[in-house]
């Protein structure tokens, strides 16, 4: 039965909030959905992003004062999409609001912010999960269903990250993600780790310690006026953690890089064990590898079509894109909302958040201390 539409604003009408309203634009791709989005307001600091939304004939309310978008009554789901130092104020008055939130990782600058978010979910007792888009593509969806189910013995090694090349030069210009103040002095982990941390959490793999290795890029970046501003974020991410996986003591490496020469923008997540593997890579979309052992050894490669989580009039033998997770990640958070997920792959929870925000202020204290950490 089809449902009364939810309607949505958005804080932030940048990069993604335009991609999320192309995704509510194509919501008629989906079969057997029984709610349905539809873009009321939106908020923004600058009027040529606001002008944007013109083409948009939902939008009613468009505006630079985010609370005349909380203050609507038109405004059932609101999804934030602001710089990192302003998660935790905005997503507060959001829930307070009485609004439910889509909020984007990292959930909070730091772990104090995630903590105070999370009690303000438990206070108010709205909605709320995590945006995390990379794990509804069909080739995520087997290798959790692999790494779930499959045969694979005992774990031996778990590798999930993201990579992109995006600093590699140095001339591209300064922006709020290569500043601690604003970004938090996670860095790149905060840009890309819930993105690595998605699946293993998912699947209860939760670190116990972690050594990591954290390495800064390009000291300072141009400005357009010719001046220059200082970088101080972590560029690139590696963290070598334990976890409890299958009843065994299993290591675990999270990466994230934005210093990855040839990346440029991918995602991945493979887990080994002794008896049956699976890898996946978006720079390969199409492609899953399974290991498998017998008296022989081999990697079997699929090639995968359009196998997604939610149904939708798209052809089994076509190949998915960024906007089709990105409509079937919107796809999972409106349905568990309406108590409608029964049991498919959902959104990063709150907990989920927080437990990322956990591992984060151990990797920095290991890479102060130069020693392992215990996640707490």
């Amino acid at each position: 039965m089809t449902q009364a539409p939810v309607k949505i604003g958005i804080i932030g009408g940048g990069l993604m909030g335009r991609e999320m309203a192309s995704a509510f634009a194509r919501w008629c791709a989906l079969e057997e959905i029984g709610v349905t989005p539809v873009l009321t307001a939106v908020a923004d600091l600058s009027e040529p992003v606001l002008a944007w939304f013109d083409r948009i004939p939902t939008v009613h309310l468009k505006t630079r004062d985010y609370r005349e978008l909380l203050a609507s009554s038109e405004v059932d789901v609101v999804y934030v999409a602001l710089p990192h130092h302003l998660h935790a104020p905005v997503y507060t008055e959001v829930l307070r609001a009485g609004k439910d939130l889509f909020a984007e990782k990292p959930f909070g600058i730091d772990l104090a912010a995630a903590e105070s978010i999370v009690s303000v979910i438990t206070e108010t007792g709205r909605f709320c999960r995590c945006s995390s888009e990379f794990p509804f593509l069909p080739g995520a969806q087997r290798a959790l269903e692999l790494a779930r189910n499959g045969d694979l013995g005992r774990v031996l090694e778990i590798r999930s990250g993201f990579h992109h090349s995006s600093d590699l030069d140095s001339n591209k210009p300064a922006n709020w993600k290569r500043l601690s103040h604003t970004c938090g002095e996670i860095g790149v982990m905060g840009d890309l780790g819930m993105h690595a941390l998605h699946l293993p959490l998912r699947l209860g793999w939760k670190p116990t310690t972690v050594y990591a290795q954290l390495q800064k890029g390009v000291a300072e970046r141009p400005n357009p006026d010719g001046t220059t501003t200082a970088c101080d974020t972590w560029d690139n991410a590696a963290l070598h953690t334990w976890t409890e996986a299958r009843g065994h003591r299993a290591p675990m490496t999270l990466e994230m890089k934005r210093l990855s020469p040839g990346s440029t923008n991918s995602w991945f997540f493979e887990v080994l064990g002794t008896d049956g593997g699976v890898r996946f890579n978006t720079s390969d979309p199409k492609a899953l590898w399974v290991f498998r052992r017998d008296k022989e050894q081999w990697w079997q490669r699929t090639d995968l079509g359009f196998g997604m989580p939610f149904k939708t009039i798209t052809g089994g033998i076509f190949e998915p894109g960024f906007p089709d997770i990105m409509q079937q990640m919107w796809a999972a958070f409106l349905l568990e909302r309406a108590g409608q997920l029964q049991g498919r792959f959902g959104c990063v929870t709150p907990e989920e958040a927080l437990a990322s925000h956990q591992l984060f202020a151990a990797a920095l204290r290991s890479e102060a201390s130069h020693s392992v950490e215990r996640v707490n």
